[in-house]
């Protein structure tokens, strides 16, 4: 009985130093590459560079097409997304009743969720800029980066869905609520800040995709903005990656501050969904 007790005492001292390296390795090399690369473009940190157009002088070269073009993209994104995951979550979570449509639906999510990014590129070459005449267009990229990050959406959503009691579900039934209205203002309400949690981690994941991108053939020199859903456009993604790829140790630097600015605004999207996640669940 002691030499048992003694045995998983062991394994849990174990279990726990493992866990803390699977934290604490990752977050020390997250630190020294931002660290290198932030050391390596400090010096066109400067406000020219987010208000400047890309050119082929280094010095010159700036970041505004691609941070616009991807603060579009996302918007678009989410705009398709959101509505259509949580839709679904809410389908499969409170109206599904296990049968043949919903294992159909369930079983092509998870399959979705398992595709690599650079399918969807190709999906999205062929569906939206070639068989529905959309182009090279901010709206193909939208629709792409759409059906990459449903699979997120809609398992984040029906994990927040599920996590909501069923006792509460019961007491608003009790008091003469349909489905609909025990949905929309008790169901919904408790699981908005998980739902907003995935849909963050899901745009997070969109902004920082690439192969896609150049599959649906974003530019990788632009010299103005998108002015409507059909523009051509570019994105911070790429705009690195043109920058990597050439020759000149100046452009390397301003790779080196284009992945610290996508850095930045991915941590501010992940610090507004934890400030609107913390006052979601206070005011519950």
């Amino acid at each position: 009985m002691k030499s048992g007790w003694r045995s998983g005492r062991l394994l849990e001292s174990i279990l726990k130093v493992v866990s803390l390296l699977a934290v604490i390795i990752p977050l020390l090399i997250l630190t020294f590459f931002l660290i290198t690369v932030f050391l390596d473009g400090e010096s066109r940190l400067v406000p020219q560079f987010l208000t400047s157009y890309p050119s082929y002088k280094p010095e010159d070269a700036g970041i505004l097409p691609a941070l616009v073009g991807s603060i579009y993209l996302i918007i678009l994104t989410s705009v398709i997304a959101v509505p259509i995951g949580v839709g679904s979550a809410i389908y499969l979570e409170e109206y599904g009743n296990g049968g043949w449509l919903d294992n159909l639906i369930e079983i092509n999510i998870s399959n979705l969720a398992g595709v690599p990014s650079i399918l969807y590129g190709l999906l999205g070459l062929e569906l939206f800029v070639r068989a529905l005449s959309m182009g090279r267009s901010l709206l193909a990229g939208a629709f792409t980066m759409a059906l990459l990050v449903l699979p997120i959406v809609i398992t984040a959503s029906r994990e927040a869905l599920r996590a909501v009691p069923s006792s509460l579900r019961e007491a608003s039934y009790a008091l003469g609520a349909s489905r609909w209205e025990t949905i929309w203002q008790v169901v919904l309400p408790m699981s908005a800040s998980g739902i907003l949690t995935g849909v963050i981690l899901s745009v997070c994941r969109a902004m920082g995709e690439t192969a896609p991108l150049i599959f649906l053939g974003a530019l990788t020199y632009l010299a103005f903005l998108p002015d409507s859903p059909m523009s051509p456009f570019t994105a911070l993604p790429i705009q690195i990656f043109n920058w990597i790829s050439r020759p000149q140790a100046g452009f390397a630097e301003n790779a080196a501050a284009g992945i610290v600015v996508l850095m930045v605004v991915l941590l501010l999207l992940n610090g507004i969904a934890i400030y609107f996640r913390n006052k979601m669940q206070k005011r519950i």
